[in-house]
């Protein structure tokens, strides 16, 4: 199959289910998708247990097709990380920049060596064998909390624009803090555990400061581009080349294309108000991302729950991923805590912000894209696994339950 093969029946996939979860399920869009993504893989799997191998074997083949991997970091993220900046209110950022940046930075660090920690204690429990360094690749990879699953979930919760503002703008910020420890520890595995000082501070500058300045430089452009123009299919060109040529240019300055397209969403979503600029209202510029939000959010789910056919699960792995969920949701909870505690802002916000971060701390594709891009070797199909079962966990339980968390805490 061509490429043009496999994107067609990724859509025709995508639109089948959100059409059977609009009529009968009536779940949250993608979350629908996901479910009915996680039945359909579950049948396959089950028909080639009890009918013919082939069946099983066939739909892994095809699904192999689609990498997944590439197919989110390469193709939907800058997408999805721009549609949802668009809706990150900049004047409430910057009343809460100071939270917002130490759990981007100091909650995630900690939370990753936290995990780490416990899950290669947990490995030796299971008798599974797998070094330190994996297991901190794991933490970084899963500490950042996933900026599509949570802005899809908390763009349809009624709480207050403060909560939104602090877990949409943490999630769009600290997956650029994970990607570098996560390039660090995979570098540090792929050399034997060698690394400079000076390499891994340069990487972070790189690819953080790098993205923000290449962030801002190209928001303003197309911002003062778009105040000339009437035409809303310019309007349209202008964002999407901003998008796909902006996250192609970071990627070849080697600096974080994820951050550029966060800053730039940032300035453009606000209508340049950062440059006290008359503001001018874009419905229709904003109801096009939108779309292309929704429809990506939704074959991103659909992948997600089809990734399940690639995943090989026996007794030992399924008891360590189900430790890795509660693992994950403790360490979320006392990085969190730490941090907000350090800032004295538990006072500030009430002691119930902790809660509902840490529930609202969603993982999702990004961790699982992130694990399937592991170098090949014993250890991968295991964090593999672990990272989809707390993604999928993370999707389906906490997202679909947050708005109880929140009526709950709110009483």
């Amino acid at each position: 199959m061509d490429q043009f093969d496999i994107v067609a029946g990724v859509i025709v996939l995508a639109a089948g289910f959100a059409f059977v979860n609009a009529r009968f399920l009536r779940l949250q869009p993608s979350i629908g998708v996901m479910v009915l993504a996680l039945a359909g893989s579950a049948v396959v799997i089950v028909a080639g247990q009890l009918i013919d191998p082939h069946i099983h074997e066939q739909a892994e083949r095809l699904l192999g097709q689609v990498r997944f991997s590439q197919a989110l970091l390469r193709w939907m993220l800058g997408f999805l990380l721009f549609a949802g900046a668009l809706h990150v209110d900049l004047d409430e950022l910057r009343r809460q920049g100071g939270v917002t940046f130490a759990l981007a930075s100091f909650a995630t660090i900690l939370s990753t060596f936290l995990i780490g920690g416990l899950m290669w204690l947990a490995f030796r429990q299971a008798d599974m064998e797998v070094a330190v360094l994996p297991c901190l690749a794991f933490g970084a990879l899963i500490s950042p909390t996933d900026p599509v699953s949570v802005v899809a979930v908390m763009r349809r919760m009624h709480t207050t624009r403060q909560t939104q503002t602090i877990l949409s703008a943490e999630s769009l910020f600290n997956d650029g803090v994970g990607v570098v420890l996560f390039l660090t520890i995979v570098g540090l595995m792929n050399q034997g555990g060698r690394i400079s000082v000076g390499s891994t501070a340069w990487l972070l500058i790189r690819q953080t400061g790098g993205g923000l300045a290449l962030g801002f430089a190209m928001g303003v452009l197309v911002y003062v581009l778009l105040r000339q123009v009437q035409e809303f299919e310019v309007e349209v060109l202008l964002t999407l080349a901003l998008v796909m040529g902006g996250y192609a240019l970071a990627d070849a300055l080697g600096c974080s294309g994820p951050i550029a397209m966060v800053v730039a969403g940032l300035l453009i979503g606000n209508q340049g108000r950062l440059f006290h600029m008359d503001p001018r209202p874009r419905a229709d510029l904003l109801r096009f991302w939108d779309l292309i939000d929704e429809i990506l959010n939704t074959v991103l789910f659909l992948l997600i729950g089809l990734e399940v056919l690639a995943i090989r699960f026996g007794l030992p792995i399924g008891l360590v991923a189900a430790a890795a969920v509660l693992v994950t949701l403790a360490s979320r909870w006392i990085s969190v805590w730490v941090t907000l505690s350090l800032l004295g802002a538990r006072r500030r916000f009430g002691e119930k912000i902790v809660a509902v971060l840490t529930w609202g701390g969603l993982r999702g594709g990004l961790a699982v894209a992130m694990a399937l891009s592991l170098p090949e070797g014993e250890y991968r199909e295991r964090i593999v696994a672990i990272t989809w079962t707390v993604a999928v966990f993370s999707v389906l339980v906490q997202g679909t339950t947050m708005g109880r968390l929140l009526a709950v805490i709110e009483q």
